[in-house]
């Protein structure tokens, strides 16, 4: 994480963040270790939790506490400690709570604006990591329930073309590969939702082989999934014919009851959004005549007529609960936009408004500028006179 490296030699330098208290709900990896300790390199005091019960991973976690940063996650936990974990998170170090939030899928924040408002009042920003917890924040700002500025970080170029799509493509596949070591090419696989996470699972399953059908919702989106190759139809018609299905959608109930039915025996189930709702596992439960543990992170259901079902991770995030989620080559880039972005809420947090913002472009392009020169990449630069042009309006045939 060469970007990211860089930053946390600059915040060395320049106490970026001295004595600031941080307070992040992230996926506990040695991508967000490496996040916090940069945070910690500018004189921040962090506070972290898991922002999943399924994506820690406990050798982090011990390693960060050696390095002295207040960690409160543990791999598997129940939602009854999990939520003990973020309230714990916010009231560490006890002097006033956070000044900065970090959060991955808005359940901190949420959580401080219902259960622990008492400490709203010494935040001055925060920062969202994902697609799910933006959606969430910006419900909270149209209902006017936002109480300080969020920058949404996934609204970054170098985040969501590279983490989403590259990321989540490849963590995902590696899920389902780790978790059934099923033969990918020649398989039906069904894409839920084509947004870029949805892009980057079926662009790498296509790599692999497989046959790959989308469903959507947007008009638009499905026109595009169309003409990149797939094909698109309603998940009641290809619920009878495909083979693994993998949701991408940040909505609920997106494969039920009446799709269970449906499919043939063998099917495989995989949530790639952020939340355990996108797949309808208490009614899988529900019509589950068995349920069996196979293997690591796959449970097989038998319905009725002995039809077989498999679920990976619990239909929890896949990619983190049956894998290690994001290489650090594409983290390297998100959370250079999460660091640069807490710095510029320092900076900017008393002009700022409750709403949600996008990444400044400045940070989106440095960002990216940083990596490339990480990577040894060099690119062309405009000349004055090519400045002058497009600056202009009068020049044409």
């Amino acid at each position: 994480m060469q970007v990211l490296t860089a930053l946390a030699e600059r915040f060395r330098r320049q106490r970026s963040f001295e004595g600031i208290r941080i307070s992040a709900c992230l996926h506990v990896t040695a991508e967000t270790a490496n996040l916090a300790l940069a945070l910690q390199a500018g004189g921040a005091q962090v506070s972290l939790c898991g922002s999943n019960p399924l994506s820690t991973q406990d050798d982090v976690v011990a390693a960060l506490k050696r390095r002295k940063i207040a960690v409160f996650a543990k791999r598997g936990v129940d939602n009854r400690i999990y939520y003990q974990h973020i309230r714990a998170c916010l009231g560490h170090p006890p002097a006033g709570g956070p000044q900065l939030t970090v959060d991955d899928g808005a359940d901190l924040v949420t959580y401080l604006h219902t259960k622990a408002r008492s400490l709203l009042k010494h935040v001055w920003g925060g920062t969202e990591e994902t697609t799910t917890g933006v959606i969430r924040l910006k419900a909270m700002a149209k209902a006017k329930k936002l109480e300080y500025p969020v920058v949404a970080v996934n609204s970054a170029l170098t985040k969501h073309l590279f983490d989403n799509r590259y990321g989540t493509g490849q963590s995902t596949i590696d899920a389902i590969m780790r978790a059934t070591n099923i033969l990918l090419a020649g398989k039906v696989i069904v894409v839920a939702g084509y947004g870029w996470c949805g892009r980057g699972v079926a662009m790498r399953a296509k790599g692999m082989g497989a046959r790959v059908v989308v469903a959507e919702v947007d008009s638009t989106r499905a026109l595009e999934a169309l003409m990149d190759g797939y094909e698109v139809m309603p998940l009641s018609k290809v619920a009878r014919v495909g083979e693994v299905f993998v949701t991408t959608t940040g909505n609920r109930d997106v494969v039920t009851g009446a799709h269970f039915k449906q499919m043939k025996d063998g099917a495989i189930l995989v949530n790639a959004g952020h939340f355990d709702v996108e797949i309808d596992v208490a009614a899988l439960r529900k019509m589950a005549l068995g349920v069996v543990v196979i293997r690591d992170n796959l449970e097989e259901f038998t319905l009725q007529g002995n039809k077989k079902l498999y679920l990976v991770a619990e239909g929890r995030l896949a990619n983190l609960g049956a894998a290690e989620g994001h290489p650090a080559a594409v983290m390297d880039m998100s959370f250079a936009n999460q660091a640069l972005s807490l710095e510029y809420l320092v900076k900017n947090h008393s002009q700022l408004k409750p709403v949600v913002y996008d990444v400044p472009q400045e940070i989106d392009r440095e960002v990216a500028r940083l990596k490339l020169k990480s990577l040894g990449v060099r690119i062309d630069s405009l000349t004055p006179r090519q400045k002058k042009y497009l600056a202009s309006w009068q020049g044409g045939t």
